[in-house]
């Protein structure tokens, strides 16, 4: 097909804004998907995302309309996953700009457009959900007009649709058409075969499946190809593109979206962000690499460990597989006195966290122990010498140091003007620096603060949701590290320390931490067979304690009339149990315990 009938776009928007459903409606329009396959969140394969209702995978497919190949990349909404929806930009000429009727604009509309526009974007606004009764289109589209103002862009037109019921699909689908740009080569001036890769799977039977938008020429699949970061070269077990599900073909020319499986076992040898060409004799010139992307900065680190010690090296080849789709996941290697070999991880945030530990379990069966999450520290000790500490139990001793510095971000809120009391009052809460108050729209106001990392990876965002009725978002961005004044906190079950439940505390805080922190893990631990003590520790003082009462057995219950002696034998011996358990027993944690814990 020419590439002027070939469209390449995105669906953008704040989470739960609707853009799985309007896929599933362009894909009914097109006829993509026959009727009586059809499902709601067609694009979302994973259960993870079928189960919360969210978009965590790009997904790409292909639609016929109008003598037109329709190239859609539906994205994650989620600030943990600003990197995945970076990534399809990257691959595409313009982008559906989807705000919701009830909610307006909010954070990450701001922070994907921003993103969008700066890749030189096409954005096509649309209002969704006109068909509920609370909504209010011409408020939110004052809102959509003072957003695009704000970066000096303009839409002729802001369209009005729902999702649910079609309204209005048919003509956004036609503005696509209209308003998007043909793709167009990569500027170098030949007709080499020139793909990035914006994303990758592995298949047992086709191996590493690379998903590319084709810059410059065509790729048949009987060319050998050749990956420009790791210098190697390869045949082509099968090439095609997806509709949703993988159509084979017998070539990709410039313009389309399509995928190529290499049929490598080798899963680290494909890189995100490459370049594939046509292998030739001679050297490929540097010139035919096109531009990759920036490297994500993890913001979370938590190091993780298979509950069985001789599952390290399941849990290492299921990490290998993760960063194939997902090259956000920052890992390297660990060790553990107490919990042996592991892997320390970089998250893009504490929902990217959670879904990993969840797919580690569900697709690799791999159970798991997590260190408390923690933002990078910087420590200048007494001999002048400077470290980065990623896990609060490779903090130093108060006495080694000098100076601690933490990371600071860019924080955003969006909020209605109802609402600012209760945000503000939540704000001035974190140790963090007010920066100003700017309002967008006529009921629609943006806060900025900067303010410590730590204070927003753990439960911030939910407590933001609540004393706003979920109306507010936040969008941050990392600003570098400023000095911090922190103590370690051990937590102690049983009188055992646990090194996992480590985690760093502003020193002002320490004894309201310490007594949170304790009475949390109370209420979520499991009961024993006997009486557990929780304990909260700062060098060697106990500063907060909880106890987790014993499991109750009736050991009676059989008994049927007799002497109550016989009753009394049986408690007493009960008792000496429960007293040698408690001199004796070990507390186990498992990964749900766990995320109960850190969720806050």
């Amino acid at each position: 097909m020419s590439t002027q009938n070939i469209r390449n776009f995105a669906i953008i928007a704040h989470i739960d804004h609707g853009k799985s459903t309007l896929a599933d409606r362009f894909l009914e329009l097109t006829q993509t998907v026959e009727k009586r396959k059809m499902r709601e969140q067609v694009l979302d394969t994973m259960d993870l995302e079928r189960e919360r209702g969210i978009t965590i995978k790009m997904t790409p497919v292909r639609m016929s309309y109008k003598n037109h190949q329709m190239n859609l990349i539906d994205t994650p909404g989620h600030v943990d996953f600003t990197y995945e929806v970076s990534r399809a930009l990257a691959a595409v000429e313009g982008a559906i700009l989807l705000v919701d009727a009830t909610k307006g604009v909010q954070a990450q509309t701001l922070a994907n457009t921003k993103i969008a526009l700066e890749q030189g974007l096409v954005i096509i606004p649309a209002i969704n959900k006109i068909d509920l009764a609370q909504t209010n289109p011409e408020e939110t589209e004052k809102e959509i007009e003072d957003l695009l103002l704000s970066f000096d862009y303009v839409a002729d037109k802001i369209y009005r649709i729902s999702g649910k019921t079609g309204e209005g699909v048919e003509d956004l689908l036609d503005a696509v058409i209209e308003k998007i740009p043909a793709p167009s080569g990569s500027g170098l001036g030949d007709s080499k075969f020139r793909a990035l890769i914006f994303d990758s799977v592995y298949d047992s039977y086709k191996g590493v499946i690379a998903h590319v938008r084709v810059k410059d020429g065509r790729v048949h699949k009987t060319d050998r190809t050749f990956f420009m970061a790791s210098e190697m070269s390869t045949g082509i077990k099968e090439l095609g593109y997806f509709s949703p599900n993988l159509v084979p073909g017998d070539s990709l020319e410039e313009g389309e979206i399509g995928y190529i499986a290499t049929g490598l076992k080798e899963i680290e040898k494909i890189k995100i962000g490459d370049t594939i060409t046509i292998a030739v004799s001679g050297e490929i010139p540097e010139s035919h690499r096109l531009p990759g992307y920036k490297e994500p900065q993890p913001l979370v680190f938590a190091s993780v460990f298979p509950e069985q010690g001789d599952e390290f090296d399941a849990l290492k080849d299921a990490v290998i597989q993760l960063k194939l789709n997902d090259a956000s996941l920052y890992s390297e290697p660990d060790y553990s006195e107490a919990l042996g070999r592991g892997i320390k991880f970089g998250f893009l945030g504490m929902l990217h966290m959670e879904i990993i530990l969840e797919r580690l379990k569900r697709e690799f069966g791999i159970e798991t122990i997590i260190t408390s999450p923690s933002v990078v520290y910087e420590v200048e000790k007494t001999g002048g010498e400077r470290e980065l500490i990623y896990t609060p139990s490779k903090f130093p001793e108060p006495s080694f140091i000098i100076k601690t510095f933490e990371p600071y971000v860019n924080l955003e809120v969006l909020t209605p003007t109802e609402y600012l009391s209760g945000v503000m009052s939540l704000l001035k809460d974190m140790r963090g620096i007010y920066m100003s108050t700017e309002n967008l729209g006529r009921n629609l106001l943006r806060i900025r603060y900067e303010a410590p990392l730590s204070e927003i990876i753990t439960d911030f965002y939910d407590k933001l949701k609540s004393v706003s009725s979920g109306f507010a978002s936040l969008a941050y961005e990392q600003i570098g590290t400023r000095e911090a004044s922190v103590l370690k906190m051990d937590i102690l079950l049983a009188g055992e320390k646990m090194e996992s439940l480590s985690r760093i505390v502003p020193k002002e805080r320490i004894e309201g931490e310490g007594k949170k922190a304790v009475a949390k893990i109370k209420d979520v631990l499991p009961a024993e067979q006997f009486a557990v003590a929780i304990q909260a520790v700062v060098g060697g003082k106990v500063i907060a304690r909880e106890t987790r009462g014993a499991m109750r057995k009736d050991v009676t219950g059989y008994l049927y009339g007799g002497d109550y002696s016989r009753k009394r034998k049986l408690l007493e011996k009960q008792k000496k149990g429960k007293k040698r358990l408690k001199e004796f027993g070990k507390v186990h944690l498992d990964s749900e315990t766990f995320m109960k814990i850190f969720r806050g």
